[in-house]
């Protein structure tokens, strides 16, 4: 059955037809809630609650493209989630460091030795610090532009925020990411490396 197939079979009440658009989207929908909440589980719950406001607005989908408007509900429930934690923040920064550090997926390769593993997870791990510094509206914008690889045009739809502002956060969001990737530049490949003059 094809997603359009899918989507109205799930319209009409058919939870199976919705189940496969879930395992259809669901690494997709993690990787963007993961990049943004930093951490397992917050991504999981943020993409758990995503699922269920999908399911309970499936109704009001009106548009031609799924994606974006699964994705728009992502980073909605990414930014309700951070809006809670402001509100009764987490205990202490470095267990919230460690609980990152542990539950962070990462996939190790045979053919690296232990240095060069410790070497990328120590970069991988910077690298997320930095994004997890931003601004949650550049944050988010970041992630979906440089990290999942989506175009402007989804952008402005999974954000709904003008094509002017996503422009200008990811601008700003890149200038802060290189501004804090310099803190570490032994980290990065030599190529990436900014030479002071």
């Amino acid at each position: 059955m094809n997603e359009r197939s899918l989507i109205y079979a799930a319209k009409h009440g058919d939870v199976e037809s919705f189940n496969q658009l879930v395992l259809t989207y669901q690494d997709m929908a993690y990787s963007v809630a993961f990049r943004i909440m930093g951490e397992n589980e917050a991504a999981a719950d943020a993409t758990q609650e995503a699922f269920i406001a999908a399911f309970r607005k499936l109704h009001q989908f009106k548009g031609e493209r799924f994606k974006p408007w699964l994705m728009r509900i992502v980073t909605n429930a990414c930014y309700d989630e951070l809006r809670r934690r402001k509100r009764r923040p987490a205990s202490s920064l470095e267990d919230l460091h460690e609980i990152t550090v542990q539950n962070n997926p990462r996939l190790h390769s045979q053919q690296e030795s232990p240095e060069q593993h410790a070497q990328r997870s120590e970069l991988n791990q910077a690298i997320q610090d930095c994004i997890m510094a931003l601004p949650d509206s550049q944050r988010t914008i970041a992630v979906l532009a440089d990290v999942e690889g989506y175009p402007y045009q989804d952008i402005v739809e999974i954000t709904g925020v003008a094509l002017g502002t996503v422009k200008s956060r990811l601008c700003r969001a890149r200038n802060r990411l290189r501004q804090c990737l310099q803190a570490v530049r032994e980290l990065l490949p030599a190529e990436y490396r900014l030479m002071n003059e």
